[in-house]
């Protein structure tokens, strides 16, 4: 269950939605604590997840013919993959399995590619020629630069080089900028990976982001790495140690008195990431006070000032959404424009949250219309990005008949097949 969540891209609290549960029983599924024998409650969940019932050990349309506690030696099929149980990372999930859902569901980034990323995490590399900070930094602003334009498979491919230069460089500089920069390279990598679905991967970037930021002592550099760790244990279902770890950042900062701008940005960052994060834990007052309190912070960027509060108003937005309340969340976002956010993945973004809301709602028609709004700015974040493409996917094979849903299609290279009448 878990495996195909995360290649989904689904929230515990998404899938609990879909399913009827909340996010807490979702994960005590997914870790075993509950055992799932209702064959009714399993058809449901395959339902949701969109995989066959045999993927539970289910056949066509009876009895289960595997017990799932039986792990160690059962066979399972997941539409045309067969996966062997038994052969599992850290998190319970089979890294060629997931390899395997993350092509099957159409993403454009090749899997030679990931698994370079991949290989480069687990096995730091050296870079290929001795570089100082000032490389490292170049390579990052480029790397930022196809990061604010979705460019997803050119990251993939150019995140490799960045990390290797900037560890080297820093090696070489042992400077507390030097080591900055290796954990924020370290934090686009963690966000880059988490957009593709690749969880576990991420999880590994996020970990070295802490570590290298912890060596250079800087305190924007420490609570980014906070921010960008506390997401993958949130997205891991532990969402009171995430925001516990992010709370550690905000006592960072504001020891810092907040005098730069650099401060003050990542302040409202990671504000706001804890809010979302203590909605994901079902503390609907505490995410509504955070994100109350992220909006205060927003008017204490001057430099952001354009852009800050629509980037906190997005989140309240998406608080409402995890919270399953669709109609507040569009409520909350109907004063946000394409010309309030700086970049194109901002812009897509935009679309692609208010997308989530109204098929929650269950509004095909103004869900196809965000996520060509989305595709317009960014493709890559509705083709590219799991949780979002299984939506578009979802509406071209439902709602097939809804004015937009051909060229969705298109765009994602869905097949598009109309219903027999």
């Amino acid at each position: 269950m878990r495996t195909a969540r995360q290649a989904a891209g689904l929230t515990l609290a998404e899938l609990g939605t879909r399913t009827g549960y909340s996010a807490s029983q979702v994960s005590r599924y997914e870790r075993g604590l509950t055992p799932m024998t209702d064959v009714l409650v399993l058809r449901r969940f395959a339902r949701a997840l969109n995989i066959a019932p045999q993927a539970f050990g289910l056949t066509g349309d009876a009895a289960p013919i595997e017990t799932l506690q039986n792990r160690n030696a059962v066979t399972r099929r997941y539409g045309a993959v067969t996966v062997m149980s038994g052969s599992h990372d850290d998190e319970g999930t089979d890294p060629m399995q997931r390899r395997t859902l993350l092509a099957a569901a159409g993403l454009s980034i090749p899997l030679s590619l990931l698994r370079r990323f991949e290989d480069a995490l687990a096995v730091p590399q050296l870079p290929d020629r001795p570089a100082g900070p000032e490389e490292a930094a170049r390579l990052l602003r480029a790397a930022r630069r196809q990061f604010d334009v979705s460019d997803l498979s050119g990251l993939t491919a150019a995140l490799p080089g960045l990390l290797a230069t900037a560890r080297g460089a820093a090696e070489r500089a042992n400077t507390p900028a030097a080591w900055a920069l290796v954990s924020t390279s370290y934090g686009l990598a963690t966000d880059t990976l988490n957009k593709i679905g690749s969880k576990s991967s991420a999880r590994i970037a996020a970990e070295r982001a802490v570590l290298y930021a912890d060596r250079s002592e800087e305190p924007v550099a420490r609570a980014a790495s906070m921010r960008a760790l506390g997401m993958m244990l949130r997205k891991a279902g532990r969402p009171d140690l995430a925001a516990t770890l992010m709370t550690r950042g905000v006592d960072q900062l504001e020891a810092t008195g907040l005098k730069t701008t650099a401060q003050v940005a990542m302040y409202l960052r990671i504000l706001c990431a804890r809010a979302y994060t203590y909605a994901w834990a079902g503390d609907r007052e505490r995410a509504l006070e955070g994100i109350a309190e992220a909006e205060h912070a927003a008017v204490r960027v001057p430099a952001m000032s354009p852009t800050a509060k629509p980037f906190a108003v997005l989140y309240r937005s998406n608080i409402h959404f995890v919270l399953g309340d669709a109609g507040t969340a569009l409520h909350a976002a109907q004063g946000l424009r394409d010309d309030m956010y700086p970049t194109p993945e901002r812009r897509g973004r935009l679309h692609t949250d208010l997308a989530r809301a109204w098929w929650q709602w269950g509004k095909p028609e103004e869900t196809t219309a965000a996520l060509l709004e989305a595709v317009g700015h960014a493709p890559a974040e509705v083709r590219d990005r799991p949780s979002i493409r299984k939506i578009a996917a979802e509406l071209v094979e439902r709602h097939p008949r809804v004015a937009g849903v051909r060229q969705l299609a298109a765009a994602i290279g869905h097949p598009q097949t109309m219903p027999v009448i």
